[in-house]
């Protein structure tokens, strides 16, 4: 019988029919796997070029940026000493008098202050353009007695009052940056200052990192190199009439300002360039040049990157990255095409291609849900952990204000007593005057009963609201009722002891961002720590200052003349539990830091065999 579900016989297919067919397919595809080879490698290494320059590109900027911070610090560095130098008034009075021991000194003072400052030289030039004074007055090539008022720094700084001019040395022959200050005198300009800043150290630098590096003028003249045969050489061509001008001006001595062995210069995206450039001593070899301006000035830091190597890199990873890419797509269409002749079977190939696709999507479905159901897990485990950690650090604030609580609750009583004592005995010799009639003595002991109830109250209610729990909102709080409240909860502990601390606080005081039982508490701690550390010292003094600081800032200084803190718990001293004393926590400091922070404000300590200083920088209210 025949079976319906049995697929039905069909013919032998000639295979010699499809022999031609299949070779002709076979044939066109060979053509386009070796066309789509040739245009893969052709795209793979365009795109690993554009890499390459991209990544060279970017690193070379941030290189040029920082070479362009460093040399900006450099000039700032020296534009002080002609700045200071202009107002000193040994320089007034030496260009005043030009008496010899005037002039003697000040050039000895010129020598101390190069030497220090790193200076090739300074000098001071008179209102006609000699030199007066140098601190290279004992070397042969003294600028003493030399004409400079031909000098650009010259005569801008007599205009101007200030000038900065890159130049050629006209004695020393060595280039650098003249920075100019005019002195003032009281009828008018009476001289000029000029600091010399040479570059070698700047370009022995730059040459150790083996870039190719150079600074030019507005003009595109080279100033600073790390080669020095391209110094004074152009970026870019100057008409023949402004070099002959600049010749003229002795700016740069004989300097032939020829143009920088450059060429193919072709300009990027970014703004940098590609040029092929001849290296001294070295061959021709392809860079990319960045460029950046420097700061406070008009120059401008060029920077060239070598290219070759890493475009080679680049390009040759490209490819071998596409060819992983094509060769198994190469494949895969081969192996494709060789079974086209069994639909069925790339039927069911696809089918089981798309289950298996079906299948991992589940499974990564299902993986992310759990990747998901995990995350927020621990997201909410790490919001429990960070409130648990700010309840752990109230607790612990709430722990040393109550241990500081009881360490003065002894003196307390012991204070307290005193007051009531002393009602008792008045309240007594009241009775006694209104039996004799004397009610005027009577109502005085009832007014001191009255005075000492208040001071009383006023003790206790100190002690009430710095044990009160909670965190306080930040808001104005004068530093004197922080000291004061700081100093009456310490009496009491540390009777006989309290004269050692001298107060310092402006007439106006000073109010701070903040809450007065806190930074309390945070001064009850230093000045517990100091009274402890200085003991019975018959010179133990403990200063507290407040003052104003930059920044909307105001610094609480808490100093003493203790022996200073040991080294063995310097390095972590705001660390909890850390404590040099047999019965201390080793919070009172980490607390302290931490109430501080809270506030916006930070604290430091200084130390050392003499003593101890420590600052706290809070926000002005």
């Amino acid at each position: 019988m025949h079976n319906p579900a049995m697929p039905k016989p069909t013919t032998p297919l000639d295979l010699s029919e499809l022999d031609q067919p299949m070779r002709r397919a076979w044939l066109l595809f060979a053509a386009l796997a070796l066309a789509l080879l040739a245009v893969g490698f052709l795209l793979a290494g365009s795109y690993g070029r554009n890499q390459a320059l991209e990544t060279v590109g970017a690193q070379s900027r941030i290189d040029a940026n920082l070479k362009a911070s460093l040399l900006r610090a450099v000039l700032e560095r020296q534009r002080a000493t002609p700045l200071v130098l202009a107002d000193d008034v040994e320089v007034k009075g030496a260009l005043s008098t030009r008496s010899a021991e005037a002039l003697q000194r000040l050039n000895e003072k010129l020598q101390a202050l190069a030497a220090n400052t790193d200076a090739a030289v300074i000098y001071v030039i008179g209102p006609d353009g000699v030199a007066v004074a140098a601190s290279n007055w004992r070397e042969p090539t003294s600028f003493v007695g030399n004409d400079y008022a031909f000098r650009e720094y010259f005569r801008m700084a007599m205009r101007d009052g200030k000038a900065e001019h890159f130049a050629m040395g006209t004695v020393s022959k060595r280039p650098g940056l003249y920075i100019s200050r005019r002195v003032q005198g009281p009828d008018g300009p009476i001289g000029v200052v000029v600091a010399k800043l040479e570059f070698d150290d700047v370009e022995a630098e730059w040459l150790a990192s083996g870039k190719p590096v150079y600074v030019t003028d507005r003009r595109g003249i080279v100033l600073i190199t790390s080669f020095p045969s391209w110094r004074f050489m152009t970026t870019r061509a100057i008409p023949r009439d402004r070099v002959a001008a600049i010749r003229d001006s002795l700016q740069f001595g004989d300097a032939s300002l020829l143009p920088l062995p450059f060429r193919d210069i072709e300009p990027t995206a970014d703004g940098s360039s590609e040029l092929r450039a001849l290296l001294p001593g070295d061959s021709e070899r392809r860079f990319l040049r960045v460029e950046t301006m420097v700061p406070t000035t008009s120059w401008r830091l060029e920077q060239l990157a070598p290219l070759d190597g890493a475009i080679a890199a680049a390009t040759r990873e490209a490819r071998l990255l596409a060819l992983a890419a094509l060769v198994p797509l190469l494949a895969l269409a081969a192996f494709l095409l060789r079974r086209r002749q069994t639909l069925a079977l790339a039927s069911a190939r696809d089918r089981a291609a798309r289950d298996e696709l079906e299948r991992r999507v589940t499974e990564r479905t299902r993986d992310l849900s759990l990747a998901r159901d995990h995350l927020e897990t621990e997201i909410a485990d790490h919001r429990r952990t960070g409130e648990k950690l700010q309840t752990v650090q109230q607790e612990l604030v709430q722990a040393n204000r109550l241990a500081i609580l009881g360490q003065v609750a002894a003196g307390v009583a012991h204070e307290i007593n005193q007051p009531v004592a002393t009602i008792r005995a008045y309240a007594d010799n009241a009775r006694t005057f209104l039996d004799r009639g004397q009610q005027e003595t009577a109502v005085e002991n009832l007014l001191s009963i009255a005075e000492l109830t208040d001071r009383v109250g006023t003790i206790t209610d100190e002690l009430r609201s710095f044990a009160r729990k909670g965190r306080f909102v930040a808001e104005p709080t004068p530093l004197r009722e922080v000291i004061e409240g700081a100093l009456m909860l310490l009496r009491s502990r540390f009777a006989g002891r309290m004269d050692a601390i001298v107060i310092d606080l402006p007439a106006d005081g000073l109010s701070v961002l903040g809450s007065r039982i806190r930074l309390e508490q945070v001064l009850i701690n230093l000045l517990q720590n100091a009274l402890e550390a200085l003991g019975d010292r018959a010179d133990a003094e403990i200063r507290v200052r407040c003052e104003n600081g930059p920044d909307d800032r105001v610094s609480l200084v808490v100093a003493d003349n203790g022996p200073g803190i040991r080294a063995d718990i310097r390095e972590d001293l705001f660390t909890p539990f850390n404590t040099s004393k047999d019965e201390g926590l080793g919070l009172g400091l980490a607390i302290s830091k931490e109430i501080v922070a809270d506030y916006g404000g930070e604290i430091s300590v200084e130390t050392n065999d003499r003593g101890t200083v420590f600052t706290v920088r809070l926000k002005r209210a």
